[in-house]
């Protein structure tokens, strides 16, 4: 999953939501050095991607993708559920995505200094260019796609996954709705057990 499932999956807790976005940039960091919340939201976090990538159903999702792209389709079908997600967002969660997107940027903006170096610098960009927002719309994803594409270092089509996104938008789409509720689910268990 990607930055929006991470953060609703973490409810109503800042830190949760922090060591759910802290998740995808701690390379070379130790758990340890942080709060005990935000480390219970960075293992929140590696159980989120350890149960999304061993599930069958978004497996599937990933064989979706164009060979071309295959490489990268964990990345590319965990930034096309986020998108569903958006889509679908009143369905899940009681609070609109509007408001709750900018919750989360005022929670990443007062944090400012104190956010791990690489999310540090990626924040404003986040806050100024709407990236929550904007996986709600095909541009949004497109764009999304386009700055992924530059983050790699190695010659890829990853900007061309809006095709597999256009090709495949449906069965997708019912895969995410298949898939979502399973997670919330395991979710809730992981956080009862792990909380208590």
């Amino acid at each position: 999953m990607n930055f929006l499932a991470h953060l609703y999956l973490a409810e109503d807790s800042e830190d949760l939501m922090l060591g759910g976005l802290y998740g995808d940039f701690m390379k070379g960091v130790q758990i340890q050095t942080f709060p005990p919340g935000i480390q219970r939201g960075i293992r929140l976090h590696q159980y989120i991607d350890g149960q999304t990538d061993a599930h069958p159903v978004f497996r599937r999702s990933k064989r979706r993708i164009a060979a071309p792209r295959r490489r990268f389709s964990g990345i590319l079908v965990d930034i096309f559920y986020d998108h569903f997600l958006a889509v679908h967002w009143e369905d899940y969660a009681a609070m609109p995505l509007s408001p709750f997107v900018e919750r989360v940027y005022a929670l990443l903006a007062a944090q400012g200094a104190n956010l791990p170096g690489p999310l540090q610098r990626v924040a404003p960009r986040l806050i100024q260019e709407d990236w929550l927002s904007s996986y709600a719309s095909l541009k949004g994803i497109a764009l999304t796609l386009q700055r992924l594409t530059l983050r790699i270092t190695r010659e890829n089509s990853v900007h061309l996954g809006l095709e597999d996104l256009l090709r495949n938008y449906q069965e997708l789409e019912q895969d995410f709705r298949l898939f979502f509720p399973e997670l919330q689910a395991s979710v809730r268990s992981f956080r009862t057990a792990d909380f208590a």
